[in-house]
């Protein structure tokens, strides 16, 4: 037996995106992505579930100090994405559609430089209560 615990963190974040297809035609935009591909964008209230598992530190007992973690999360993700349009005001999704799979990618290429790598990060974002994904799957 190891001993390894996962800790997590939850945050959350809104933010409004448009799903569209820059090569496809109007038609077919709102065929794959109805309603949100409103030209007008929509907003979601994103709750963000940040795992890390790891061996706890004999010193500190922590696996990472959730207080440490939420301070990154807030430096890194919150104050970057919150009230914003992911499709105008944030460079990441400037030619990446801002799906919920592609944020949750995005976060974890954010988090993972500031995370010390012998920890698994694993990131979940729900965009609404029954609507999630995790990356890494």
């Amino acid at each position: 037996m190891t001993n390894k615990v996962s800790v997590y963190r939850k945050e959350h974040f809104n933010s409004a995106h448009r799903l569209h297809n820059r090569n496809w035609d109007d038609a077919t935009n709102q065929r794959i992505f109805g309603k949100c591909n409103n030209p007008n964008y929509h907003g979601h209230n994103y709750e963000l579930v940040v795992k890390l598992t790891g061996d706890v530190d004999p010193a500190t007992g922590f696996v990472m100090d959730v207080k440490v973690l939420s301070d990154l999360i807030q430096e890194h993700v919150t104050d970057r994405f919150d009230h914003k349009n992911l499709n105008e005001d944030c460079s990441e999704f400037k030619t990446l559609n801002p799906t919920a799979e592609n944020i949750a990618i995005v976060i974890y290429q954010i988090l993972e430089q500031h995370i010390d790598p012998k920890l698994k990060l694993t990131i979940r974002l729900y965009e609404t209560e029954r609507n999630f994904v995790q990356y890494p799957a």
